[in-house]
């Protein structure tokens, strides 16, 4: 029906008397960009009635029979649901792509499948399930904000928040937070509690970021792509002594851990470092630590730390049990070239 760009979507949804297209599609690798698309599809499907949610993630033990089982249930209530399913690897495999075409051609009106994926490539984007979405629904692409793009990002996003800033107070918060849209998103909201004329000078928003002890995140992140795991572990505990919310700790490493497999694959491919770090949004002075880790970490280790990644997201939504700090500790110690369990235990822990 229609490929989207992220700041279309709204728009596209704001006549609450239009329907919706049975299905939307957001891919992207910018998460905090992504929940907002999400979160705007809900939005908009709950002013339409749809009041019942089931969500869905593939991990080893997900069967996409639950995409035909939840869409052929009818609710006690009989009331429309979204149908969320989140596809980590971003590849359904045959069972996924079978379910996904055969539920594209004729889907209900009392269901909405919205469907979250990280970046596609473009084999993905002409495969034969991903054709059938995007007939029958809507595709809505997230791009990540550039290092060039970043002021103008935090302009508008200052806007929003019903603020206004000096060229050189938004110039201070786009390198602290080196292209990080979601820690750039968070001192925002907290300025707004700083701010008594809205409008926020370069000492105001100095002082501002510079006393945030959630930038340490960043700090743990080099630490452990450094490989210093003594260090990583004492400040990952730092963290967790300040009251330090485990999902902000998470983004941090799963944002690295998911730009280290980007680069790993790329450059088995026969990619140049420089070319694809550059491509991906790699400033010049971190280069030296993350060309350290991807000598260190092999393609297999790195695809273990992203299913650690999503056992720590589990947890932490109450999918699965487990102490969340202990996992955050493991995935910091195996960031940093050190095995914290045997590879049995590792296995038994995936499996929980």
């Amino acid at each position: 029906m229609a490929k989207l760009r992220s700041d279309q979507l709204e728009k596209s949804l704001a006549n609450v008397k239009s329907p919706m297209a049975p299905v939307y599609l957001v891919t992207g690798d910018e998460p905090l960009l992504v929940q907002e698309a999400c979160d705007t599809v809900r939005h908009a499907a709950k002013q339409r009635d749809f009041l019942e949610r089931e969500l869905h993630h593939t991990d080893a033990g997900f069967s996409w029979d639950s995409l035909t089982h939840s869409a052929n249930s009818i609710s006690l209530f009989a009331e429309k649901k979204i149908i969320e399913i989140r596809v980590h690897n971003g590849k359904p495999g045959d069972a996924g792509s079978k379910a996904l075409v055969e539920y594209c051609k004729a889907p209900s009106e009392d269901n909405l499948l919205l469907l979250e994926f990280p970046k596609l490539d473009k084999r993905t984007q002409n495969s034969k399930w991903f054709k059938a979405v995007e007939a029958c629904g809507a595709v809505v692409t997230i791009w990540p904000i550039s290092l060039q793009q970043m002021p103008h990002w935090v302009s508008g996003r200052l806007k929003r928040a019903g603020l206004s800033a000096d060229p050189q107070a938004i110039e201070i918060l786009c390198a602290k937070t080196e292209g990080n849209l979601l820690a750039a998103s968070q001192e925002i909201e907290k300025l707004k509690l700083l701010s008594d004329d809205h409008h926020i000078d370069a000492n105001t928003m100095a002082n501002a970021v510079t006393t945030s002890a959630r930038y340490d995140v960043f700090g743990l992140a080099d630490k452990a792509l450094s490989g210093n795991s003594r260090s990583a572990v004492t400040h990952l505990q730092g963290l967790r002594g300040e009251g330090t919310e485990p999902t902000i700790v998470l983004w941090a490493l799963a944002r690295e851990i998911r730009v280290l497999t980007l680069l790993k694959e790329s450059m088995d491919n026969g990619k140049s470092f420089d070319f694809i770090a550059r491509n991906a949004g790699v400033w010049d002075n971190r280069k030296p630590i993350v060309k350290q880790a991807l000598q260190r970490l092999s393609s297999g280790q790195l695809h273990l730390l992203v299913r650690k990644v999503s056992l720590a997201d589990k947890v932490i939504k109450g999918i699965s049990t487990g102490d969340i700090w202990n996992v955050l500790l493991d995935i910091v110690l195996s960031l940093s070239g050190t095995q914290a369990l045997s590879a049995q235990s590792q296995r038994m822990m995936l499996r929980i």
